[in-house]
């Protein structure tokens, strides 16, 4: 079976993605799956703890975001890292059980997809904006 990345045509490039999550359960199931892709995966489970990874330097391809976070929601969390010059234009995908596809549009998510279902289409949903970078 193709892998989602060999199906967007991406190269041997390992990317690097920062996954929030306060579920540890999903968190790791997530994690297995991006990571058998051959990404590197950081969770974090706090929504300021993400912030302030990107706020300290952290270089990631993709943001992953929770909206039920502690610390800092996910709409919060996409809205400031959109101001931030190093993650402007880094993708985000929206992965939440939450009803907030419009807020999180507006707060700037690439993506949205719904727990649980849309955990089959997040390899491919990532690679695809990972391809487009």
């Amino acid at each position: 079976m193709k892998t989602a990345r060999a199906a967007e045509g991406l190269g041997p490039r390992s990317f690097t993605i920062l996954y929030a999550e306060h579920a540890p359960l999903v968190a790791d199931a997530v994690r297995e799956t991006l990571e058998a892709e051959g990404w590197r995966v950081e969770v974090c489970a706090r929504g300021d703890e993400a912030l302030r990874r990107l706020q300290n330097g952290g270089r990631f391809d993709l943001l992953i975001l929770d909206f039920r976070l502690p610390g800092l929601d996910g709409l919060e969390l996409a809205r400031r890292a959109r101001a931030l010059p190093r993650a402007f234009r880094t993708p985000i995908i929206m992965f939440t059980g939450s009803e907030v596809e419009r807020d999180a549009r507006r707060a700037g998510v690439d993506a949205y997809l719904r727990k649980p279902r849309g955990v089959y289409r997040l390899a491919r949903t990532a690679a695809g904006l990972l391809a487009r970078g």
